[in-house]
């Protein structure tokens, strides 16, 4: 058993989680890469009945992806942060957005998805100049 805790930027949205940690995955769909902002989404598998909002307002909005299936995506009412991701397909588990974590270091990615999707420049060369705290 494992206890999680995160939130959104701008702190309104606050949850908790306490089970087991289920698989990580990568999904370099359109749809999740729109929703991260990003080359791609990152998600973490938990339980629904070890999940709780603590604090904050969520919007949801339901959209059916290329699989087919419909899901709906939450995030903070406020700042927009993406918070979790929830299907009907799966109805005893949530989603939770890796970069929602208050500790990523519990991420452990198993698994990629939709990697037809995935942009070339998504992997980072190691020879790209590197700055630890910003570019100045």
């Amino acid at each position: 058993m494992s206890k999680m805790t995160g939130g959104c930027l701008c702190g309104d949205v606050r949850y908790e989680y306490q089970g087991e940690v289920g698989s990580a995955g990568i999904c370099h769909c359109s749809d999740c890469r729109r929703i991260s902002g990003s080359a791609f989404g990152v998600s973490v598998k938990l339980a629904k009945a070890g999940f709780a909002i603590l604090s904050g307002a969520l919007s949801g909005y339901t959209k059916r992806a290329d699989s087919g299936r419909e899901l709906t995506r939450y995030f903070c009412s406020r700042c927009g942060s993406p918070i979790y991701t929830a299907s009907a397909a799966h109805p005893d588990f949530v989603y939770v957005k890796a970069g929602s974590l208050d500790d990523p270091a519990l991420v452990r990615p198993a698994y990629q998805a939709w990697t037809q999707s995935a942009v070339a420049w998504a992997h980072i060369p190691p020879d790209l100049p590197a700055f630890e705290k910003g570019r100045t």
